[in-house]
């Protein structure tokens, strides 16, 4: 059975927004995890590294890998918070934000 068209005069019922965000503020978030897994291991090895007498490189190569895995654990949390408000912002159509005041 099809759709009844809107009567003349009255327009149709808005359609739901898409809470995808945008391409560019994905590619972002995944640039920023990369960059955040990069910096923490750096700085894991490098404290490691610093505070063992004998070089240590297995266990500096341990704690930067766990370092590295749990900075870009973080700011994928944040990033994935951050990426849904985005969606939601969008998809939220101006006038049921501005009855919400």
């Amino acid at each position: 059975m099809a759709d009844a068209d809107p009567a003349p005069g009255t327009d149709p019922p808005p359609s739901p927004g898409s809470a995808e965000p945008p391409p560019a503020a994905r590619l972002l978030a995944v640039l920023a995890i990369v960059v955040a897994g990069l910096c923490g291991g750096l700085i894991g090895y490098a404290v490691t590294d610093l505070n063992c007498e004998d070089g240590c490189p297995a266990a500096s190569a341990g704690v930067g890998v766990v370092s590295a895995v749990g900075a870009a654990v973080g700011v994928a949390v944040v990033s994935v918070l951050a990426l849904r408000a985005m969606g939601e912002w969008n998809a939220t159509p101006p006038g049921a934000r501005q009855r919400r005041r």
